[in-house]
């Protein structure tokens, strides 16, 4: 064979021309990856969304303080008064990742452009440890298809882009690092090497796993894998030792890290000790069981073993996952949480969204689950097999529970995918003959590959990547929209409020204040402390007096009677009346407000002095309205209208998330603002924006009333702006605001909060 060629030998190793045809694809690979990933340059050299921003900022406290200051920080400017305890809460080893890397590759770079382009070398470079994972199951050909595969993945690359500087690119990379020396240190019983590459397996998956709390998902395979292994590799005892040594490794590992701790020590570490256990007993069992009977007894084991598992965790002896991870494992939950469902993120995946994701592959993972179940026509090993049949079917059922998880279908997809090109390519081309089919088989995969990247012309894939960084459009709608409002916006906080400033705003801009404006926030994209969020919600929606109590009022004030007795006890408080008397008796001692260095209590009222029913202590309110400006015939007076995902499109969640009653806030499209919400809520006020007419959008006629498929057309009217007379007064509005120009409006609006304000009952 012309690709069995010898080239030339280094040492004991010939490099001959299939070699050089794997390197050829892999940096194909990795190339057209960086390329896609790439593509939001072209708006601007920016950090991507909201995360990345608290992760460059945690990176620059380990440069700046050094590790052992990072794992006892407790972050000041994050969910004021009480802090956050970081190393117990984030994604510890991204933070240490890029601090180490930057003091050895920095070149001269800023860490803040530095960290804009690690997750796309790390997410370009996971193409290779893809294929080399793929290979071990499925062969150097299958692997070759999956690095290509995995390198125009929609819901990878758009989890990895440039400027992505969380969780999913170093996790990735990390997972399937773990997962290619876990196959290849069980798929042959080679001694020290399978120990070592095992060992080093528990270790990158633990670090995946700290990365990014996704990383999970690996474990239920392994899981499931570990149960099978005692019925199909169990020659030599080589399992019985193998098995052990990662479990070990991962756990011991994972104890390192605070984050991962929480996991292992509850429903994760028992998946892992249960199975591993079963492999020890189970191997004894058969050691010493006749050939007749050693089958049985290690089925009579393993029910034991699984209704044991099952009992432990309905003994409420373990912590529950939290939702989100219960709803991976069971995609037919239903939310009856309304913060968890404003997440745009945990959307549920439709059928149309998965076909546009994953496209042409799905043809191919067809074709290798029906070779991975054929024993006559594939060679594969049968661990192998199992294991490659296990993740996929798995990873494409977790996908369906929210959109996020998408990125697991394409795991999926990739392994099913790269086998089952893999396989048919080989049986195609031993086909004596043939010759035209094995010339058009090749064009055939090419143009299946290239369909989705190129066509349709407005919605390719690479239409994914092509959009800009969430800091230049705000989050907003407006995909294609970029402007420095927010930029501008931030440094006017840094360089025209107090350092101690406390700025109140909805969950998603916190990361944005603290890393940009270094000022402190109330709620950030943490999501710590649900019942603060849900305080910011109400009082973004409840009338102007009950916010300004609220907010202005210290953090050792009860504000109870503003927030409402049902919302202190929904949102898991204590009625004023009733706390004293209870906390007094089952502690003996006074309650004392809770202080930021233990901040890792938040949450337990009775230590932190009943939080949900005191004031927010904060300076100033900031929100965030988009739309569109325009101009009729003859007039030079702007018209808007408002609902370009800013604040103005979150009024519903803001009404579901504090206990509200919608009808009497927003009409039955869910989407146009009531009068009361224009006129009595806080929200509404803060808008500077009034409704003008309502447009019927098939004719343009205009009416004074609502009906159901009208548009509401706004003026400008500015409500709060007296700072004598006035609870919140307009200090500053983002450029886009003042602009005349038609077009997108973009508009940072900062309130101060008055707090001389004299209240009218």
């Amino acid at each position: 064979m012309i690709s069995n060629q010898k080239l030339f030998s280094v040492g004991n190793f010939d490099f001959r021309l299939q070699h050089l045809l794997v390197i050829g694809v892999l940096v194909l690979s990795v190339s057209i990856s960086m390329m896609i990933r790439s593509t939001p340059v072209t708006h601007g050299f920016e950090l991507f969304e909201f995360d990345p921003f608290f992760n460059y900022r945690a990176t620059e406290y380990i440069l700046e303080n050094g590790t052992d200051a990072y794992f006892n920080w407790i972050d000041e400017k994050s969910w004021h008064p009480f802090g956050r305890n970081v190393s117990e809460t984030s994604q510890v080893t991204l933070h240490l990742t890029a601090a180490s890397l930057y003091s050895i590759f920095n070149f001269g770079l800023s860490l803040y452009d530095f960290t804009i382009l690690l997750p796309l070398i790390f997410g370009s470079l996971t193409a290779v440890v893809v294929f080399a994972f793929v290979r071990v199951l499925g062969g150097t050909t299958a692997g070759l298809f999956a690095a290509l595969i995995f390198s125009i993945s929609v819901p990878i690359f758009t989890r990895g882009l440039i400027g992505w500087f969380k969780s999913e690119p170093l996790g990735l990379f990390f997972a399937f690092l773990a997962m290619y020396l876990f196959v290849s240190g069980l798929k042959f019983n080679k001694g020290r090497i399978s120990l070592i590459k095992l060992i080093f397996a528990g270790f990158f998956l633990s670090l995946g796993l700290s990365a990014w709390g996704g990383i999970l998902f690996f474990i239920i395979p392994i899981v499931l894998f570990y149960f099978s292994l005692p019925f199909i590799k169990n020659k030599d005892n080589f399992i019985m030792w193998a098995g052990p040594s990662f479990s070990a490794s991962l756990i011991a590992f994972s104890l390192v890290f605070e984050r991962n701790s929480t996991f292992i020590i509850g429903y994760a570490g028992l998946a892992i000790l249960l199975p591993t256990i079963f492999i020890l007993v189970s191997g004894i069992i058969m050691k010493f069981s006749n050939k007749r009977t050693k089958i049985r007894n290690s089925i009579v084991v393993l029910i034991v073993f699984i209704a044991s598992g099952i009992g432990i965790m309905n003994s409420g002896l373990l912590g529950v996952p939290s939702f989100r991870y219960l709803n991976a494992i069971n995609p037919f939950l239903t939310s009856q949480d309304s913060l968890t469902d404003s997440v745009a993120e945990h959307t549920t995946t439709s059928l149309s969204m998965s076909f546009t994701f994953l496209s042409v592959f799905l043809i191919f993972a067809v074709i290798g689950m029906w070779f991975l179940f054929s024993k006559k026509t594939i060679s594969l090993k049968t661990d192998m097999r199992i294991f490659g049949i296990l993740i996929s079917i798995i990873a494409i059922y977790v996908s369906s529970a929210f959109v996020r998880l998408e990125l697991f279908a394409s795991v999926g997809i990739i392994i099913l995918g790269s086998i089952g090109l893999a396989i048919l390519s080989q049986k195609i081309f031993e086909q004596n003959g043939q010759n035209f089919t094995k010339l058009i088989f090749p064009a055939i995969i090419i143009i299946l590959f290239i369909i989705p990247v190129t066509i349709p012309e407005n919605n390719t894939w690479l239409t994914w990547a092509d959009f800009p960084p969430s800091i230049l459009n705000g989050g907003s709608s407006f995909l294609q929209f970029s402007s420095n409002d927010w930029k501008d916006a931030m440094n006017w906080i840094k360089e025209n409020t107090p350092e101690d400033a406390v700025i109140a705003s909805w969950w998603d801009y916190g990361y944005w204040i603290t890393a940009l404006s270094e000022r402190t926030t109330i709620t950030d994209n943490a999501t710590l402390i649900d019942w603060q969020i849900k305080k910011m919600g109400y009082t973004l929606i409840t009338n102007p007096e009950n916010s300004w109590h609220i907010l202005h009022s210290d953090y050792t004030t009860d504000i109870s009677t503003y927030l409402g007795d049902d919302n202190v006890v929904n949102f898991g408080g204590t009625l004023a009346k009733d706390f004293d008397n209870e906390y007094l008796k089952e502690n003996g001692e006074s309650c004392k407000q809770i202080f930021k260095a233990e901040a890792q209590n938040l949450g337990i009222s009775e230590q932190s002095c009943n939080p949900i029913a005191k004031g927010m202590d904060a300076d100033y309110i900031l929100i965030y309205l988009t739309g569109e400006r325009f101009y009729i015939q003859d007039s030079n007076i702007p018209l808007y209208t408002l609902e370009g995902g800013g604040d103005e499109s979150k009024k519903t969640w803001f009404v579901a998330i504090s206990n509200h009653q919608i009808s009497k806030y927003v009409q039955d499209d869910n989407i146009t603002p009531t009068d009361y919400y224009m006129e009595k809520s806080t929200l509404g006020l803060l808008t500077p924006f009034s409704i003008f007419k309502y447009v019927e959008p098939n004719t343009g006629r205009t009416f004074d009333q609502y009906r159901n498929g009208f548009i509401p057309v706004y003026v400008n009217d500015l409500k709060f702006k007296d700072p004598e007379n006035d609870p919140f007064y307009l200090v500053y509005a983002s450029p886009s605001f003042y602009s005349q120009e038609q077009g997108i409006m973009s508009a940072v609006l900062i309130y101060k909060i008055n707090h001389d304000y004299i209240p009218q009952n």
